[in-house]
């Protein structure tokens, strides 16, 4: 009994030297479960025991190799910790093979799928390499469509992730830092970036938000992103994300860090600029001027989708004389005998939509797409006839709706549709002076956001000449080096 609380403040730190007390000792931590295995067997005469967690480690090929050097070396006096060297030097020729001295690692390794062996009368055990997670395979991505391009996606497992951006990026300045995150789920956190070309100060800058971030858990690469953001409370993203492998290589070639979190398929790029938000993989697959344009009609979407109900609800509202004659008589005709005003109408329609678009995610996806056409053409049919609402304002939010799904970026088509409803606000309050107003207030706002301090409307305001070959227009390779030269 006296050595009972010794023993117990031993289990903290060192690795007690004694296989009855090891086990127990890690019995006690992670409790007596099921899925825990202990595999003893004897080992040159001396007890030794194997601990796997059953479905996230396959020790067969381990297991298999132990007793097969075992049967064909010849015993050798060695102290138990002198047997774990032969373990680990003569008898175990794959995967990865570490040494571990506190229970602390003990049980982060078996966590993360590895194989503990333990020798009796050794105050220390190896960690072998045997993962093997079940794993979505790389998939299309479904969140970030081509015509033409890649068609490999990110997955759940942060190795396989990285492996994907190294494949695409072989370079040896490619460098992975990793950490582990989150108080209860000690989730793997990798950081990846180009060395001479990422900027030390973003970097370490990156390093110490991350450092900093204290969370009992982390699930997904958003536990991560609102935590290393600039702006807690602006509408507009700072931290670009996306599930394209060929994405994130092009981001760390420009000089952008990545961030991949284990069990996301998501992977996160800092720092993020504005115009990043407007392209698409698909612009460096396509000629210049076709991939120029189409940049052009993005940001044409995002006015629309941003100011279309604000601006019919102003004019209609307060400027009629903005409206062409027979234009305005055909309106009136059809808000005759509707009974609410221009904004309530726009409210109705926008809720509205806002609900089928939800209700179209969370159904299964054999009924989800066709439940929210139908309901859309229906509601807005019905809407029409029962006097409701006019047909011009159907027309309205469906262009506004059809914009906002232009976008590539759907963090960004969130932002939209936040503003939207304060600009509809404005408008039935002010009209178009208070759209102009608030223009101009979001135009500020734009400029004072950063990103890991990188100015948010980089290459924009203030201006730079040589990185406009990418922004507005994505101008061919050839004209780029002749007449922008290097950014």
């Amino acid at each position: 009994m006296p050595k009972g609380p010794k023993h117990t403040a031993q289990k903290e730190e060192e690795i007690a030297a004694d296989i009855n007390h090891f086990t127990e000792d890690v019995q006690r931590m992670l409790g007596k479960s099921p899925d825990i295995i202990y595999r003893e067997m004897m080992l040159w005469g001396i007890q030794a025991v194997i601990v796997y967690v059953d479905g996230m480690a396959e020790p067969r090929y381990l297991l298999e190799a132990i007793l097969d050097h075992e049967s064909r070396l010849a015993p050798q006096e060695h102290s138990p910790a002198g047997y774990l060297e032969v373990l680990r030097t003569e008898m175990i020729p794959l995967g990865r093979v570490a040494g571990v001295n506190s229970y602390s690692q003990v049980t982060a390794e078996l966590l993360s799928g590895d194989t503990i062996v333990y020798i009796d009368g050794a105050s220390c055990a190896i960690s072998v390499g045997t993962r093997d997670l079940k794993q979505r395979g790389v998939e299309e991505a479904t969140s970030q469509s081509v015509v033409r391009g890649p068609r490999e996606g990110f997955t759940e497992s942060l190795r396989e992730n990285t492996a994907l951006v190294r494949r695409r990026i072989q370079n040896p300045g490619l460098r992975i830092e990793e950490r582990r995150l989150g108080e209860m789920t000690q989730t793997d956190v990798a950081v990846m970036y180009l060395e001479g070309v990422a900027d030390q100060g973003v970097l370490e800058e990156l390093r110490r938000r991350l450092d900093a971030i204290e969370l009992e858990s982390i699930l997904e690469s958003n536990y991560i992103e609102e935590m290393i953001q600039d702006r807690r409370y602006s509408p507009f993203p700072t931290v670009y994300n996306s599930e394209r492998p060929d994405v994130i290589a092009s981001t760390i070639l420009e000089g952008r860090i990545a961030i991949f979190v284990e069990g996301s398929p998501f992977v996160l790029a800092v720092p993020a600029l504005f115009p990043q938000f407007f392209q698409s993989s698909e612009d460096y697959y396509q000629r210049g001027d076709f991939a120029s344009m189409v940049r052009l009609l993005r940001y044409l979407c995002f006015g629309i989708a941003l100011l279309t109900p604000s601006v019919y609800i102003a004019i209609t509202t307060f400027h009629q004389e903005m409206i062409p004659t027979n234009l305005l008589v055909s309106l009136i005709g059809q808000r005759e005998g509707v009974p609410f005003p221009a904004f309530i109408e726009a409210l109705i329609m926008e809720v509205t939509f806002e609900i089928l678009r939800e209700a179209g995610i969370r159904l299964p996806k054999s009924i989800g797409q066709s439940v929210s056409i139908v309901g859309t053409l229906v509601i807005g049919q019905a809407a029409v006839e029962a006097g409701l609402v006019s047909a011009a304002m159907v027309i309205v939010v469906s262009i506004t709706a059809i914009a906002n799904f232009a976008l590539p970026a759907f963090n960004v088509g969130i932002s939209a549709r936040m503003l939207r409803f304060i600009l509809m606000v404005i408008s039935a309050s002010f009209g178009m002076y208070g759209i102009i107003i608030a223009l101009i207030v979001l135009g500020m706002h734009l400029c004072s956001l950063e990103s890991l301090g990188v100015p948010y409307m980089t290459s924009m305001a203030p201006f730079r000449w040589r990185a406009q070959k990418d922004t507005l227009l994505r101008v061919s390779r050839r004209e780029a080096k002749k007449y922008f030269g290097k950014a």
